[in-house]
Parts: C-alpha cells; sequence; structure tokens
C-alpha cells in the first residue's frame, strides 16, 4: 500500500460525511458538518471527489460494525488509488474499540471518540501535518452545551437535550460509549430552536438516549415536562416529538404535559424490549410488566387518541418459550402502533455477553418471524381506524418510489404519501387517507 502522505494545503478541501446509526450519530454529523466547514472545508455528496472522508460510527449491534468495517474495506480502494485522501472514523465504535479499529483499517488516520467531537478540526490539522495517524478517545468528560449545525432539513431538526446514559442495562454498551448523563441547560436548548424556527423549522425532536432523565443533574429544578413547557411557548414552532422515553422514569408529569401542550405530538416511543419479568430483570431494565401495562393505561386515559411504538428483543441469553409467549401476551395487550423488532446480538464488554444459556440462532429467528408477523397485523389493523380521515401532514420529501408523490408524517408518527408538487415540501397539509397499508397510509391532499 502506498505511504501515508500529507494533504496538500492547495487541495480542495471536500468533506464526504456517512452516518452510521440512531438521531444523536444524525444530529452529531451535523455538528461535524459545521465544524468542518468554519475550518475550511466544503461538504460534497460525492465520495470520489472528498479529500476527508468521514465515518460516524454506531455500535449498538454487531451487525452494524460489520457494516462499518465492510465500508472501511471499500475505502481502503480509495486510499490505496488516493494516498493524500484522508480518512477519518469517529462515534461510538470509535470511542469502544479505537484500537481494533487501528488493528483491521490501519489506513485510517484519524479516530476521535464520542467526547473528542469538539477537537475534530485541531485533530484533522494535526494529521494534515504530521501525516501519521492520530487517536483521541477520552474515557470520561461532558462536551460543550453549544455547537453550530449544518441542518439536513431545515424544516425539522434534531436537538439533544441530555446526553449519555446511566442505566446500565445487560445487554447494551451505550453508557460506555457516550458516557453518563448529562443535561444541557434549558436557555442553551431554547436558543438552539430559536434560531433553527427563525430559519424556519417547524418541528423540532428532542433526543436522549433517556430523556425522562433530563434535569435530574442541573442546579435548577427542572424535568422534562418542565422542558417541554418551555418548547411549547416558542413562537413559530408547530411540532414538538421526544425520544427515547425509559419507562422506569415515565413520570406521571410528563404524561399529564402530552395531554396539556398543544404542540407536543400524540405519539411515545417506549421500548419494552421484553414481555416476560424474568427476562426484564436480566436486561436490568429496573420495571416490570405490571408496571408498563399501568404507564400504558394511564397514557390513553391522558391521551386518548396517542399512537404507541416500542423495540423488543428476542432471543436474549436464557429466554424459554414460556418467556418468549410473555412477549407475544404484551404486544397482543398493548397493541403497539409499531415496533423496531432485534433478535439479540451479544456486544463485548455488555453483561449479558457474559450469560449462559445462550439462545440458538434458528431459535431465535423463528420467533422474531412470529413476533414481526404478529406485529405487522395488529398494525395493518390499528392502521385502518385512519381510513376517511383528515390528518395534518408534515412533508418530509418525495416518495422514493414515486417522483409523482410526496411523503411525510402525521403527528401520531404514521407515514403518509401522497400526490404532490416538491414546492409543499416542508409544509404542514391536509391529507385526507384513503388507503391503510402496514408501512404507511396513502392519501389526497385536501386545498
Amino acid at each position: 500500500m502506498p505511504e501515508k502522505s500529507k494533504v496538500s494545503e492547495n487541495s480542495s478541501r471536500k468533506v464526504y460525511i456517512r452516518t452510521f446509526g440512531c438521531q444523536m450519530n444524525e444530529y452529531d454529523s451535523e455538528v461535524m458538518a459545521a465544524l468542518l466547514q468554519e475550518s475550511g472545508f466544503e461538504l460534497t455528496q460525492d465520495i470520489n471527489r472528498a479529500d476527508f472522508i468521514v465515518i460516524n460510527t454506531c455500535y449498538v449491534r454487531e451487525k452494524v460494525k460489520h457494516k462499518v468495517f465492510s465500508f472501511l474495506g471499500e475505502l481502503k480502494k480509495i486510499k490505496m488509488q488516493k494516498p493524500h485522501v484522508l480518512l477519518g472514523v469517529g462515534g461510538c465504535l470509535a470511542q469502544k474499540e479505537p484500537h481494533q479499529l487501528i488493528e483491521k483499517a490501519p489506513f485510517v488516520d484519524i479516530i476521535w471518540g464520542t467526547l473528542n467531537l469538539d477537537e475534530l478540526p485541531e485533530l484533522v490539522k494535526g494529521a494534515r501535518e504530521k501525516g501519521f495517524p492520530i487517536v483521541k478517545v477520552k474515557e470520561k468528560g461532558f462536551l460543550p452545551d453549544d455547537f453550530s449545525t449544518i441542518r439536513k432539513k431545515r424544516f425539522s431538526i434534531y436537538v439533544p437535550v441530555i446526553r449519555g446514559c446511566n442505566n446500565f442495562c445487560s445487554y447494551c454498551n451505550v453508557p460506555y460509549v457516550r458516557g453518563r448523563e448529562k443535561s444541557r441547560s434549558m436557555d442553551s436548548i431554547l436558543k438552539e430552536i430559536e434560531k433553527a424556527v427563525a430559519g424556519g423549522c417547524k418541528e423540532v425532536i428532542l433526543l436522549g438516549q433517556n430523556v425522562n432523565s433530563y434535569g435530574k443533574d442541573l442546579p435548577e429544578k427542572i424535568d422534562f415536562a418542565t422542558l417541554l413547557s418551555e418548547v411549547n411557548k416558542l413562537p413559530g414552532l408547530c411540532r414538538i416529538r421526544f425520544t427515547t422515553s425509559h419507562p422506569k422514569d415515565l413520570s406521571g408529569g410528563l404524561i399529564v404535559a402530552m395531554a396539556k401542550l398543544k404542540k407536543v405530538c400524540e405519539h411515545l416511543h417506549l421500548p419494552l424490549q421484553a414481555g416476560s419479568n424474568r427476562i426484564l430483570k436480566l436486561m436490568r431494565r429496573g420495571y416490570r410488566r405490571e408496571t408498563y401495562l399501568e404507564l400504558v393505561d394511564k397514557l390513553r386515559e391522558y391521551v386518548p387518541d396517542v399512537s404507541l411504538t416500542t423495540d423488543l428483543i428476542v432471543g436474549f441469553p436464557g429466554e424459554t418459550e414460556a418467556d418468549f409467549q410473555d412477549t407475544l401476551n404484551m404486544v397482543k395487550r398493548v397493541r403497539f402502533d409499531g415496533a423496531f423488532t432485534f433478535i439479540y446480538s451479544s456486544l463485548f464488554g455488555t453483561r449479558a455477553a457474559e450469560l449462559e444459556n445462550q439462545i440458538p440462532t434458528n431459535v431465535k429467528k423463528e420467533r422474531l418471524r412470529q413476533l414481526i408477523q404478529l406485529q405487522q397485523k395488529i398494525t395493518q389493523e390499528k392502521n385502518k381506524s385512519y381510513l376517511e380521515k383528515e390528518l395534518e401532514v408534515l412533508v418530509e420529501g418525495t416518495s422514493p418510489k414515486n417522483p409523482d408523490e410526496l411523503e411525510g408524517r402525521t403527528r401520531h408518527n404514521k407515514m403518509v404519501i401522497f400526490p404532490g408538487d416538491t414546492s409543499l415540501v416542508g409544509e404542514l397539509v391536509r391529507v385526507k387517507i384513503m388507503q391503510a397499508g402496514c408501512w404507511a397510509l396513502r392519501g389526497e391532499p385536501k386545498s
């Protein structure tokens, strides 16, 4: 392989960013874009024109890790042909396994952790000057409250309100790759949203590994319900969403806030993960199925038309057929509008990876098949309840399958596809629902 060489100061300085993972990763990539632009880079969507290629990584499952290394394999070919191109890897995988990245991809120039995001321009400068790999991964610390961003969508934005996690679920490595919980100041959050609204933003999605913990570490006596109330007061903002809520921290005050605050959408993502109390205990989730059902009942009492979605894992170590049936029974009892379903994936360094009685792959796949089949049936039935109704839709863009159609989301987080002109992208429109599928609704725009 050609020797690493310093990047010429006269290079085009274009940067290409590829993001793997969750909404928080998407936001971090928007921050990276702004940091790099401020230091002289120009964003490009063409990887072949870039002289700095950034991979922002996720590490919630081994499958995602394999995708990252597969993409790095493609980048090795670019590095072979153009040694001057800088390659950078940041995010959760870089935080957790920087040495494995160096071992498997020695052609990478810069590796930085989740807590080193603000140092990216300096790391790039160092790599350009030194011409050899730089690894910067802090084990502890917190990021600044305020960042500039280059938004992918002007009308709908992500805004982190709390970073990190204190829960240490046995199957998850988020506390190890994102650090401990740290709330942003409410003033900082409100200013970021105000600035976005002035630029045309209509919807904000408040982010956190556990938004329900917001404010617990702040000197002032505020919680997430208080924050929602303040965001709701901002003029010009039309919609407020948030994710993710942990059931053990979902307060009655937050449920009441969802009911009272007009801009807060009628949708809640509330990860259940499993329906068996024995498995929930092994997962270290901090609640029982009975507690979860009480929350659902209270939520539907205050917000009767709430759309409820969840996360579910099958094949957790030691999961018996009876445990799995408990999960299916919970799905039947709650009747979620939708669910992200996963086969348990062992992650090195987590408690669950050390448990005995790992479930055979064929058993996990069959359980996943049954779970998906059940949830799809329920989702289809729930979606049919919207037939002939007129819904408010925030138009997100053209449909990938048909450029003559648009797609957008309702306040209940339902995807709606309808005929329309691209001039409507970013606008709130009324759509009458004519068809209800499992994955989306179809409708006709109303004048």
